[in-house]
């Protein structure tokens, strides 16, 4: 499936709307402007298999792009403009791409990639241009927007980690090799039999192209023949006015949209109408329990929840009512079987955190990293993603946290997540960051970063918001799970699809203190 097999039934229909500005491209202009750069690519020399990488924003041409590359039969990396030109350079490099496709905005970047990434062979801006880089509307006008003349085969994408634990590394999947009009993709199943997609829907997209799960859904729900819409930037009440607009009936989320929305006024969430809403999906990050009863109160049982990676090896899911009765719970698995493991590599009893492995048929790899495909290997042949759970006695899965950023504190096991999820319910708290810090008796002590409503004055009412905001976590909690201290910042280092970039604070930390992790 895919754009161009709508176009006899509804070429005009919109195939993407963008909520900023207001542009629209229907599924025939989407279909011929990726026919036009399939043609180019192709005349550039490339075949099927070779790699072409993009760094751009949310761009009107950002899906014509990818589907240009995919009509071609190229594996992608859509790499993310967050990125120094240091991080961009590596993942141009590193993926092989002989393409490079940018936009004026990322102008400054484009440059600096000149002298460094010397298997480039064509470079495309849009936009506008600098030296060294093609146009890229001038480029693809000059070509036919007939399909290109020999077999089209389906591309594939190769996208980077986001990098929140060190350099980004590239995950490949087995190249699939097959013809475009014959290769479905596997989201497309989980969009139509899960979560009840067809051609007449709506989707909102807030979150970044580039990353994973919004490019993959967006691709899947063009195949399909539904609408787009898709926000140049996340902000709340920009949200609830899109799907009040656009009779919105889908959307994907993070659990930090969640919260910015909730932390609108309630004269501002009420003046818009988001009952068109069918099915709102989130994942990325464990979502705190009050936090998503809230949400299910306003927005109805409409919320889906799943817990994967895009290595693809396993997929966990939840509706609503499965989530009501299990609080706290991504889901149970639907791809794949679960296995929790500790520290020696055994299973662990039902209850019992321990690392969480997929066994599944799945085959992926770490781009030019076999250290870290090994250590994502079991023994046994199962895959993990790094990340620590436990199963309840119904097989629901619950996330504790990340592996990499466990406290160890006395010899006690402190996950964060569970301080954090607290925390950001306090109603002077819009983000918090949560890590283990040095100490001289206990090896880590507790610490967190806290984003506040408003900043505190001066040192007084800093201390005095950091002992309201210690006793509300210690209500809630363990004392040795909450912080023992709290600094405040204006903003917190958040990838634009709402992970945070926990490991950049931590190791500011840890510096200051003389210390490596």
């Amino acid at each position: 499936m895919y754009p161009g097999a709508h176009v006899a039934e509804h070429g005009d229909k919109p195939a993407l709307i963008m909520a900023g500005s207001g542009f629209t491209q229907t599924f025939a202009e989407l279909d011929a402007a990726a026919n036009r750069l399939s043609r180019l690519l192709r005349a550039a020399g490339l075949q099927p298999g070779d790699h072409v990488a993009m760094c751009m924003e949310n761009h009107d041409r950002y899906l014509e792009v990818v589907w240009g590359c995919h009509y071609a039969g190229l594996v992608y990396t859509c790499a993310s403009s967050r990125l120094t030109s240091e991080e961009l350079e590596y993942i141009v490099n590193d993926c092989g791409a002989k393409v490079y496709i940018t936009s004026k905005y990322k102008a400054e970047q484009a440059a600096d990639l000149l002298g460094s990434t010397p298997n480039v062979e064509l470079r495309l801006m849009l936009d506008g241009t600098i030296d060294g880089y093609e146009s890229y509307e001038q480029a693809v006008a000059a070509q036919s927007p007939e399909p290109i003349d020999e077999e089209r085969k389906a591309g594939l994408d190769m996208l980077y980690s986001s990098g929140t634990t060190g350099m980004p590394k590239g995950i490949t999947r087995e190249y699939p090799n097959e013809p475009l009009e014959a290769t479905p993709g596997p989201i497309v199943g989980l969009l139509q039999l899960l979560f009840g997609m067809d051609e007449t829907k709506r989707y909102l997209s807030p979150a970044p192209f580039y990353h994973a799960a919004p490019l993959r859904f967006c691709l899947a729900t063009q195949a399909i023949g539904a609408t787009i819409v898709a926000m140049e930037h996340f902000d709340a009440e920009a949200y609830l006015a899109a799907v009040d607009e656009y009779d919105i009936t889908h959307s994907q989320v993070v659990p930090t949209m969640f919260v910015r929305m909730l932390k609108l006024p309630q004269e501002v969430r009420a003046k818009y109408d988001v009952s068109s809403l069918e099915t709102v999906i989130h994942a990325a990050a464990p979502c705190p329990v009050p936090v998503k009863k809230q949400m299910i109160e306003w927005f109805g049982p409409v919320i889906h929840e799943y817990y994967a990676g895009s290595e693809g090896n396993g997929f966990v899911y939840c509706n609503s009512e499965q989530w009501l009765e299990h609080e706290g719970t991504v889901g149970i698995p639907i791809v794949g079987t679960l296995h929790i493991v500790g520290e020696h590599g055994e299973e662990v009893p039902q209850g019992e955190s321990g690392t969480i492995y997929f066994e599944s048929d799945a085959v992926f790899e770490y781009h030019n990293d076999p250290e870290k495909t090994k250590a994502s290997r079991h023994p046994k042949g199962w895959t993990t993603l790094g990340d620590v759970g436990y199963v309840d006695e119904d097989g629901f899965l619950y996330l504790t946290d990340r592996k990499a950023y466990m406290i160890i504190s006395g010899g006690v096991n402190i996950y964060p997540q569970e301080a954090e999820n607290i925390l950001v319910t306090h109603p002077k708290v819009i983000d918090v960051a949560v890590f283990g810090v040095p100490n001289e008796d206990f090896g880590e002590e507790v610490k967190a970063v806290v984003q506040p409503r408003e900043m505190p004055a001066d040192d007084e009412a800093a201390a005095a918001l950091t002992s309201e905001l210690i006793q509300f976590c210690r209500e809630h909690l363990a004392d040795v799970k909450c912080p023992r201290s709290i600094d405040y910042r204006e903003e917190l280092p958040r990838h634009p699809t709402g992970k945070l970039y926990k490991r950049l604070l931590k190791d500011e930390y840890w510096k200051a203190a003389g210390r490596s992790i």
